[in-house]
């Protein structure tokens, strides 16, 4: 009996193993998915919307000409704008995921010291609800929809338990290419051109091992007349770049595994 159960203690410790080691391949910083699995040549496009969409329509034509699947993470001002209606009934009918950004684009911690938080967990809770009630108007369902990217994409550690007691897993961008920065006009001071972002996906590729696999890029669906260097008309060729080097543009459920 005791080589028996000395046997069975083997099997579910080697069991237990490989089951850590095929569900944990997906990157985390402070309990948020940040990047897929670097052992495969896969990256995902995520793209953010608040209050801009004037890239949206280009956006889904380069990806519908491409044969590529984004998602698409907006908040509820952004669902209840009548404006936007078409543009995301469009997206929905092609097939991208459409999660939530917030509903109010709320800022959750201090940026000096993201552990101080700048709300509560009822707050924060509310807030979020509220935009996937906006989301229900698109048929869109929150069993179906359980990534959910913070709006200015910036949390804490309470935020992501908060967000995993709500039912949903909280994602955000693979840290490294400047593409999060293609909201920034020339009067700001940490403004960067689109041809410098480039420059600088290209360069995580150079010095990363893993080189851009499993990557989650993010950029906005629209900017504002402030920025005239929009960088979403350089997704094209960023694409053409990935494809040319070998890397598959996949839906962000295929990259984390889902």
């Amino acid at each position: 009996m005791k080589t028996k159960t000395s046997i069975s203690c083997v099997l579910l410790a080697l069991f237990l193993s490989l089951f850590q080691e095929v569900f944990s391949q997906n990157q985390y910083v402070l309990d948020g998915i940040v990047r897929g699995d670097t052992s495969k040549k896969q990256i995902s496009i995520v793209l953010t919307g608040h209050e801009y969409a004037e890239g949206g329509w280009e956006i889904l034509e380069t990806l519908e000409r491409n044969k590529i699947k984004a998602s698409f993470f907006f908040t509820g001002d952004f669902y209840r704008n009548h404006e936007f209606e078409p543009l995301i009934k469009a997206i929905k009918n092609n097939g991208h995921f459409l999660g939530a950004h917030s509903d109010k684009h709320l800022l959750y911690c201090e940026w000096d010291d993201r552990s101080q938080l700048l709300i509560d967990r009822y707050t924060f809770s509310k807030d979020l609800l509220d935009n996937y009630s906006e989301m229900k108007r698109f048929g869109i369902e929150q069993e179906n929809t359980k990534y959910f990217l913070p709006p200015y994409e910036w949390y804490n550690e309470n935020i992501s338990e908060w967000t995993r007691k709500l039912g949903f897993q909280l994602i955000n961008f693979t840290p490294g290419p400047r593409t999060s920065a293609d909201y920034t006009d020339p009067e700001m001071e940490n403004y960067i051109s689109s041809e410098d972002i480039m420059q600088s996906i290209w360069q995580c590729e150079f010095k990363d091992p893993n080189g851009l696999n499993g990557l989650i890029l993010l950029i906005h669906i629209g900017v504002g007349e402030k920025r005239t260097d929009k960088f979403y008309k350089y997704l094209p060729d960023l694409i053409k770049g990935w494809q040319k080097s070998g890397y598959k543009i996949v839906p962000l459920e295929t990259l984390l595994g889902d």
